[in-house]
């Protein structure tokens, strides 16, 4: 079996969440989706499983973080900087908050980050092919 990794995370309102995903380019595969939990795909090997808190506390006994704590900011490769800007601005416009960290560009890479409705960071970014293949070095004209 092919090496895959299934983000699972917790929000208040299922279908306010199914469209924000949506907005950002992930599509709802509903061989595993029900009324307490939708899985997102966003690629062949990554998956975001949204679930509704009660699905959530059927896993675990831990507190859901409250929002505004940091627990893990998520990091999505895209093929431009203009996707980036594409991602934030979608996700902004479907319930997210654009740029809760400040955008940062270095040239090789280009990065900004949205916050989902429920308080979950992605950092879509952006980086060169030729430094992230390592045929480039920063400060090397990159």
């Amino acid at each position: 079996m092919a090496r895959m990794i299934f983000v699972n995370l917790p929000v208040a309102d299922l279908d306010r969440a199914k469209a924000f995903y949506t907005a950002l380019g992930f599509t709802l595969n509903p061989a595993f989706s029900d009324e307490t939990a939708a899985c997102m795909v966003w690629s062949e090997a990554i998956y975001v499983m949204i679930l509704s808190h009660a699905k959530w506390r059927s896993f675990t006994t831990r507190p859901i973080p409250a929002r505004g704590s940091s627990e893990v900011s998520l990091a999505l490769a895209v093929d431009s900087k203009d996707e980036v800007n594409h991602l934030v601005q979608a996700g902004a416009a479907h319930g997210g908050t654009a740029d809760v960290n400040p955008p940062e560009d270095h040239g090789f890479m280009f990065q900004r980050t949205i916050e989902d409705p429920d308080g979950h960071v992605w950092e879509p970014f952006w980086m060169d092919p030729a430094m992230a293949s390592g045929e480039a070095h920063e400060g090397a004209g990159a």
